[in-house]
């Protein structure tokens, strides 16, 4: 049976399209999902695409974490449903208290869009099984909320805990506290991070390279073998 992923679609999300694509090319089947509707579908797992969800207004994510499918994803999530939250969907698991601490704006106070060297620090969770730790990817990343912070006792315990699945390497483009550029909860089933990696899927699009695959690849083998 072909894994269906739901792709949560938001009023100012743009790249749930493109995360469909990604799921597709990964072998399972993308199912479109409206904020609105409370209904998951008996999707396998969701993803929370990269945009400007409600015009980042208050907070980017702010407004989004009480959509009404926030409120089963959140249920569900908390069971062991496996979430990706990719740009804008990290902010709003960071609102929904999903995942710890919070997104500020960049520390130069402009947006960003560039290909981004990432290292793989966690290898184990549903979304990064496909990587190997310590690996070294490029993958587009555009923001203008990327700024990762945390305590310094929330950033000990991910470091302590394993995490940080994702530092940032050769630059910091946005000001992350520690380089982080993406991290997981305690149960590995829901992560986060700020760069897009259905952006790097094909060779003729983003970076033109295909490091941004194993994310779709990952949960699909984290499915088959659950």
């Amino acid at each position: 049976m072909t894994a269906r992923i739901g792709v949560v679609t938001f009023p100012g999300s743009l790249d749930d399209r493109d995360t469909q694509r990604a799921i597709r090319l990964a072998g399972a089947e993308p199912v479109a999902l409206w904020h609105k509707d409370k209904d998951l579908h008996q999707v396998d797992a969701v993803v929370l695409p990269g945009g400007f969800s409600y015009g980042d207004y208050l907070r980017a994510g702010a407004i989004s974490r009480f959509s009404p499918v926030m409120e089963t994803v959140i249920e569900q999530a908390k069971a062991g449903l496996p979430v990706l939250g990719i740009c804008n969907g990290f902010q709003i698991l960071t609102e929904a208290h999903l995942l710890p601490g919070g997104m500020l704006g960049n520390d130069h106070l402009h947006f960003i869009c560039r290909d981004q060297k990432l290292r793989v620090e966690n290898a184990d969770t549903a979304w990064t099984v496909d990587y190997t730790s310590g690996q070294e990817i490029h993958i587009p990343l555009k923001n203008m909320d990327g700024r990762y912070v945390a305590d310094e006792y929330t950033l000990d315990k991910l470091e302590a805990e394993g995490r940080v699945a994702f530092r940032y390497l050769d630059v910091n483009p946005n000001g992350s506290l520690r380089d982080i550029a993406g991290i997981t909860n305690e149960a590995g089933n829901v992560v986060g991070l700020m760069p897009h990696p259905e952006h790097a899927t094909e060779p003729l699009i983003g970076t033109g390279r295909t490091d941004g695959l194993p994310f779709f690849t990952s949960i699909l083998k984290k499915l088959v073998n659950a």
